[in-house]
């Protein structure tokens, strides 16, 4: 090998590093600034699968990758957030959605007739615009338009030195036998799609490569082209297969259901024009470009969609054949708390962090609202004599403790991920919030053991007493209610509330203090119940302080 060979080789590396950086990097600049709504894009699925289909799309062209939109499918699947049959329509537009990343690289051949208007005259423009954006302006969305045109630079940079290093070299027999080869032989040229496909873990990848050697010298042939297209998507159910594993049947099924979608559209297309090119030999052994590679694709997967579409349940059924169902798999409705929520905190949102900083939000209000209610059935006990409700307080605590300790472990992986500058601000007064319903869940135990030593012992506290607790009581479970609304909302309302009813809480906790060691100097209660008393209160105020805290963090959002 030469020094020239050695130089062509170096650059088609650093052509390919380029790109498949610049495709990251332009995906996740986009991903940062859709921020939480593809998960709203998502919540918007109903029953109906054209809805699904469209969502599919979008999505899929925001993130750039149809592996990484059914790998989120499997994890809202597995959680329980989506069923299979809305699984299909997003599944489907997926594979419609990926073609937006080969509709971009084939700006570079549409340009070349226009010198003008070609994306290699702009791409290092591009980037320094980029750059300097990153690094010099401080507004949050100007630095993700910085990432988003640092990385269309580096894609369009990326595939010239490619074109340029392979250009010397798709004139040599080898690359002429090779694409004779797969055009000549549909499995083979389906393997080859799928294999690469599956190595780099994205068709849009795969495909890319693909246009930029139709594009630098002519030795793709239409039939090679599109053979190793239909092996791409079928290679890009990888992703989505390795992410099932271990996981729940629902979840293996929607990896399944994407896997048998793309088989079958494989299959029927590859046969289809296989027996096409037998007819018209000519066009098949013909050469094609970046831009009717894109055309092929783009047809296909539509196609491919609206053929299959009807038979939406009959892929979900299929997927159950190849999935049975287990004699110990359990329902949701059956699982407690804690298996609920480590199913909703999949690991697979973390390839969107976007939808892992909305769902591990939404988590955590679970857990404040699991720990309103053990709060309210705490408070209840104090008033009346059930032992039953004692256990329930104890056995809430430690699905209180258990989901505090997912959660922080969740958080601290979320905040290792790219995240805007308010994503990063949430995630980080989640984990105080985390701490702040843990905390409450410590007081309400402690109210729910006095309650038991207060009934164990006979302990009666006078009317005045009961009123008086009643009433702080109130305050307290409306203010930390509140405080869950607004984590939940972001409501200015519930903020006002929680702060307003704080103060109360203060004042009330302070008067009620005096009034009790007012009532013991009088003997018109026991000292026993007077410490109890004013432990319940001080408990009740902590809660507050509490509630308090999460509203200030919601506050500072805003």
């Amino acid at each position: 090998m030469n020094v020239t060979d050695l130089k062509n080789l170096f650059m088609f590396c650093g052509g390919l590093g380029m790109f498949l950086y610049g495709m990251h990097t332009m995906s996740d600049g986009i991903q940062k600034s859709a921020g939480n709504k593809m998960r709203q894009l998502l919540e918007m699925l109903t029953n109906n699968r054209l809805m699904a289909v469209l969502m599919g799309a979008l999505i899929t062209a925001i993130i750039q990758s149809s592996g990484a939109t059914t790998v989120m499918v499997v994890g809202f699947v597995n959680a329980g957030l989506m069923t299979l049959t809305q699984a299909v329509g997003v599944i489907m537009g997926a594979n419609i959605g990926t073609c937006i990343t080969s509709w971009i690289v084939s700006l570079g051949q549409l340009g070349d007739s226009m010198m003008l208007f070609s994306p290699s005259l702009y791409a290092p423009l591009l980037l320094g615009i980029g750059a300097i954006m990153i690094m010099f302006i401080k507004k949050p969305s100007s630095k993700l338009a910085g990432e988003i045109l640092v990385g269309l630079g580096l894609l369009f940079i990326g595939l010239d030195f490619m074109k340029d290093a392979a250009g010397s070299y798709t004139d040599l027999p080898i690359f002429k036998n090779a694409f004779e080869m797969f055009g000549s032989n549909p499995v083979l040229g389906i393997l080859i799609g799928a294999a690469v496909t599956a190595i780099m873990q994205s068709s849009s990848a795969s495909v890319g490569i693909l246009q930029m050697l139709a594009a630098s010298g002519g030795v793709v042939t239409a039939a090679s082209a599109v053979y190793i297209s239909l092996g791409s998507n079928i290679g890009s159910c990888c992703t989505a297969m390795l992410s099932s594993l271990g996981a729940p049947r629902n979840a293996k099924r929607a990896a399944v259901i994407h896997l048998s979608f793309n088989v079958i559209g494989a299959v029927l297309f590859g046969a289809g024009m296989f027996l096409f090119f037998q007819f018209r030999p000519a066009l098949g052994s013909g050469s094609i470009d970046s831009v009717g590679i894109s055309i092929f694709h783009t047809v296909f997967n539509i196609v491919c969609t609206a053929l299959l579409f009807p038979f939406a349940k009959a892929l979900v059924a299929l997927s159950g054949k190849v999935v049975p169902a287990g004699k110990k798999d359990k329902e949701l409705a059956q699982e407690n708390a804690v298996e609920e929520v480590v199913r909703h905190l999949d690991k697979r949102f973390l390839e969107t962090p976007g939808v892992a900083v909305e769902n591990v939000l939404n988590e955590v209000v679970h857990m404040g609202e699991i720990t309103l209610e053990n709060a309210t059935l705490a408070v209840r006990s104090v008033f009346d004599e059930m032992p039953d409700e004692y256990s329930k307080v104890y056995e809430n605590e430690k699905t209180i403790n258990s989901l505090e300790k997912l959660l922080t472990e969740y958080l601290v992986q979320i905040n290792n991920l790219s995240l805007t500058e308010k994503q990063h601000q949430i995630i980080n007064h989640l984990f105080y919030i985390v701490s702040d319903i843990e905390r409450v869940g410590d007081h309400t135990e402690n109210i729910a053991e006095m309650a038991e030593y207060l009934h164990n012992n006979n302990i009666v506290f006078s009317e005045t007493g009961i009123s008086d607790l009643k009433e702080i009581s109130e305050k307290v479970l409306a203010s930390f209610q509140y405080a869950i609304d607004a984590r939940k909302t972001g409501s200015k309302e519930s903020v006002r509330h929680v702060v307003k009813l704080e103060d109360m809480v203060d004042d009330l906790e302070e008067e009620l203090r005096e009034k009790h060691i007012a009532r013991l100097s009088n003997n018109e209660c026991s000292a026993s119940s007077g410490v109890i008393f004013l432990d319940i209160i001080s408990n009740l105020e902590r809660i507050s302080d509490h509630a308090d805290n999460i509203a200030g963090y919601v506050k500072d959002e805003m």
